[in-house]
């Protein structure tokens, strides 16, 4: 089988053109959304208080936890927890113990009262940032849509990519229907 073929108005043309193309959508959701911006200092420092204030927890639940509460949308590197963490711990503020070759980091009582004085919410809970509203989810949905696409598109039929076509355009239908509700 060739990597050409058309089939009911999609022509796949060249594999690259789809991959190109699966590439741009990606990269407009991700401007759009904010995915792959970078925080603050500041955030990274709120963050890291607000989920020690929850539990103790080591350096790479710490990043686990902020990328999944933000929906994806913000994956701290350790480049920038681990200096926040040793910041916090010479601030008195948290305090680390050994456990199973892992740093465990916990608030010290300074730093509950520290968390407790603060009127900062945590970065993932602001209600005007995308993550708050759920938007974080959909670039990543559009991509793995596209993903799927390009893989049909590659590898299908030519009745598989008319039958990718259907849904796709359906799919497209069913979106504009979401924004014509109030």
């Amino acid at each position: 089988m060739g990597n050409t073929f058309t089939t009911g108005g999609f022509n796949a043309g060249n594999i690259d053109g789809i991959w190109q193309a699966m590439e741009q959508f990606r990269s407009r959701f991700e401007k759009q959304s904010g995915a792959g911006s970078r925080a603050g200092r500041g955030e990274v420092r709120t963050a890291v208080l607000a989920l020690l204030a929850e539990q103790p927890m080591h350096g790479y639940q710490i990043i686990h936890e902020i990328e999944e509460r933000s929906g994806g949308s913000w994956k701290p590197s350790a480049g920038s927890v681990y200096p926040t963490l040793q910041l916090l711990a010479d601030e008195g503020l948290i305090s680390a113990e050994e456990s199973n070759g892992r740093k465990i980091y916990s608030l010290t009582e300074e730093g509950r009262a520290a968390v407790a004085d603060s009127d900062t919410s945590a970065p993932w809970a602001s209600t005007g940032s995308a993550a708050g509203h759920g938007y974080a989810a959909l670039p990543k949905a559009g991509v793995e849509l596209a993903q799927a696409a390009a893989q049909v598109g590659r590898t299908g039929s030519p009745e598989q990519v008319q039958q990718a076509v259907t849904v796709l355009d359906e799919a497209r239908r069913r979106l504009y229907s979401i924004l014509a509700q109030d």
